[in-house]
């Protein structure tokens, strides 16, 4: 046992002072008066309450000990922790140019699907901070990185496509994600590049975007989306539409994630939530925190009996043992 206020101990020299008067009540005794035998005055419920009176002085003493060892915070060790957590800093950047309405992951659109996929790895997330970027001709932080998951899931929530001019800037949406990880302390910092097109807009090339983005230790998932063969398209009779692979730029999506990070492709739902959970294992690198040693409590066990001794004390001191004046 050890104790997180020892210097509260030195109360107990006070006690054994308080102890010794009652031992040694010293040499004066003017104000007492002295009879020869008392043993005549005495009767069964007189000698009981003389014994009683006299145990209440030790039990007072006993009882401001413990009190004393009470206030000094006894406690044991039971174990010894250390805090964990992920130690990652991940942006989601998130293509919503009107291209992501085509249904060809299920049917479903692409953007909805991606939006399912984006809030269950969100509610997974654990420890981790999150960010929100979503593009089209611009990029745009939707949430700035934070530990409050809820938020971002809202504010994903409110993401629609067509909220942005039309077009694909790529690379300003990877130099966007790459400023709010710049100054970033976590150890590791991410971005999960989701886009179904190729960079038609923007005044930053990708692949440019994406050597700064590792020049500043940041890594790059680049995830290409989009069914193979004919889908159809809002506006296009079924069967009509473009071929859904076109539009997808898979050379530059490589040179992106080849700087800093990997590529993945996605053609149909379930292989998009699965390199979310690829990716989601692959970034699981947990760390342990300071050792901390976890302490039991033990002053309750001295202050209650405590409290409790004196209370009796003043309740006796009060009625039965009560003093005539």
């Amino acid at each position: 046992m050890i104790f997180a206020c020892p210097w509260a101990l030195i109360g107990l020299l006070g006690v054994a002072y308080l102890a010794l008067r009652q031992v040694r009540p010293g040499k004066s005794g003017s104000g007492r008066v002295r009879y020869s035998d008392l043993r005549l005055l005495e009767t069964a419920s007189g000698t009981a309450r003389a014994k009683m009176s006299s145990l209440l002085p030790p039990l007072r003493m006993i009882a401001l000990g413990l009190l004393v060892v009470g206030l000094a915070r006894p406690e044991v060790p039971v174990g010894v922790k250390r805090t964990a957590g992920a130690g990652i800093d991940i942006i989601l950047t998130l293509d919503i140019s009107g291209s992501m309405e085509i249904k060809d992951l299920g049917p479903q659109s692409r953007f909805h699907v991606a939006k399912e996929v984006l809030s269950d790895f969100i509610d997974r997330a654990g420890q981790n901070r999150l960010g929100l970027v979503v593009f089209a001709r611009q990029a745009f932080t939707q949430a700035p990185l934070t530990a409050d998951h809820k938020m971002v899931r809202a504010l994903l929530d409110e993401v629609e496509v067509g909220m942005l001019p039309d077009g694909t800037a790529i690379g300003m949406a990877i130099a966007t994600s790459a400023s709010r990880l710049r100054n970033s302390e976590a150890k590791s910092k991410v971005i999960i590049l989701l886009t179904d097109g190729a960079n038609n807009a923007g005044e930053i090339d990708p692949v440019t975007a994406a050597r700064t983005a590792a020049a500043l230790g940041l890594k790059i998932y680049a995830i290409g989306v989009g069914g193979k063969g004919v889908a159809s398209q809002p506006g296009f009779p079924f069967g009509v539409g473009k071929p859904a692979g076109t539009q997808l730029d898979e050379e530059t999506l490589r040179k992106v994630a080849g700087e800093a990070g990997q590529y993945f492709r996605a053609t149909d739902a379930d292989t998009l939530r699965q390199i979310y959970a690829q990716i989601e294992k692959m970034e699981k690198s947990e760390y342990l925190g300071q050792r901390q040693i976890e302490y039991k409590q033990l002053y309750g066990q001295f202050v209650w009996p405590a409290f409790v001794i004196l209370l009796l004390q003043f309740i006796l001191g009060c009625t039965w043992l009560r003093k005539a004046p």
